[in-house]
């Protein structure tokens, strides 16, 4: 059934938070594509990104058409990837990763530290957001800067972590932007680019760091504590968040994923949960309370906080488990690393997820995304069409 279009409601205070998960991404286009397709002309002004999440911020943010345009230009690129696309599965490039990788561990940390630089070569994924992309010969994306200077866009911000400092990173572009500090965490003001967006994505041990400036950076998760904060401090009254982690019910949860001692796919995949996933469920959590406490609280006495309205969007299907479904059509080298790892023995390969960036589980995640969307349009339609009245607290 065709979706109806509704009136362009105004969002001047709305923010979007995107989060990480890889190939998980997907599934954040095909839930934000239904509501495109309601709300063809929506402008989200505040728009913040980390790791997956800041490959799809970057196109929003840089797209000259309509949300709805954006909406199926990003469906478009995502099911036209392939892992060659984004990584190098040719059994000579893997097998040298693999072979500096088990150097660099027998070396006793005497080798030269370019003998490894992550489990992949990602340069195809460098060269795949160029094309998307397509900065300026300075590096600039030229999109963000028409969207802020036509006032469809007032932030958008790219989280990174700093190996060079151990900090969280928060690389803002924007109009009238003023940046903060926190106890490992900063925000600089940047003029993004492919590289800001590679440093995000750059999922630790198996895709290499990205070099900013003098620094050395990998996946924004890692060290990002709260994840929503960077749209507070950008001004969001209302936030959007999409995360790609299944929420299960406590039968599920207690049902053991695996038999016997952890394969390393179990170990990784609960790893890069507890960095990626499980950070903005807390901190949504921790928002919550603090609306629940500066509501209660008088006007006069709320020292500069204020409540923040929140709409928290997930997948209704465990997308590790789903992983598993159409793990038998990775490229064969790959596919026999991954095998390596356990991944065949454990219910919820959530590493292999991470990863799997071919086109039947893209598209899958995608049509995911969309269905989920229109079970849960009772609570989409009202946060967005909402009159907004509330400003955000400060974090």
């Amino acid at each position: 059934m065709e979706a109806v279009r509704r009136p362009t409601p105004t969002t001047p205070g709305l923010g979007m938070v995107l989060g990480g998960g890889g190939a998980r991404g997907a599934y954040q286009v095909g839930l934000l594509r239904a509501i495109a397709r309601r709300y063809p002309h929506l402008q989200v002004p505040i728009l913040v990104g980390v790791s997956a999440g800041a490959v799809n911020t970057t196109h929003i943010a840089s797209h000259r058409g309509t949300f709805a345009d954006c909406m199926e230009d990003l469906v478009r690129h995502w099911c036209s990837m392939t892992p060659d696309q984004v990584f190098r599965v040719d059994a000579s490039s893997l097998a040298t990763n693999v072979l500096r990788s088990g150097f660099r561990l027998v070396a006793g940390g005497q080798a030269h530290p370019e003998q490894f630089r992550g489990m992949v070569d990602t340069e195809p994924l460098r060269h795949f957001l160029h094309r998307v992309l397509e900065p300026a010969a300075d590096g600039s994306l030229p999109g963000i800067d028409h969207n802020l200077q036509r006032g469809s866009l007032r932030a958008v911000a790219l989280c990174a972590t700093s190996y060079t400092t151990s900090q969280s990173v928060t690389w803002v572009q924007g109009r009238g932007i003023a940046t903060w500090e926190r106890p490992q965490r900063r925000a600089e003001q940047a003029q993004l680019s492919v590289e800001h967006v590679m440093a995000s994505t750059a999922l630790p041990l198996l895709f290499p760091a990205a070099r900013v400036g003098s620094e050395w950076f990998g996946d924004g998760g890692i060290r990002l504590t709260a994840p929503l904060s960077p749209a507070l401090h950008l001004g969001a009254s209302r936030i959007i968040t999409i995360s790609t982690r299944y929420d299960r019910s406590q039968a599920e949860a207690d049902r053991p994923q695996v038999a016997g001692y952890p394969p390393p796919a179990q170990v990784l995949g609960v790893l890069y949960n507890a960095v990626f996933l499980d950070l903005i469920d807390q901190d949504v959590v921790r928002l919550e309370r603090l609306n629940k406490l500066v509501e209660r609280m008088p006007v006069d006495q709320r020292a500069g906080l204020r409540v923040v309205d929140m709409l928290v969007l997930r997948p209704s299907r465990d997308l590790g488990r789903l992983a598993s479904e159409y793990e038998p059509r990775l490229p064969r080298v790959f596919r026999f690393l991954t095998r390596g790892l356990g991944t065949k023995r454990t219910e919820s390969p959530d590493i292999l997820s991470l990863v799997m960036f071919q086109e039947d589980y893209l598209r899958r995640l995608i049509e995911l995304g969309e269905s989920d969307a229109e079970r849960q349009w009772e609570r989409i339609a009202p946060f967005i069409e909402a009159e907004p009245e509330r400003i955000s607290a400060v974090r």
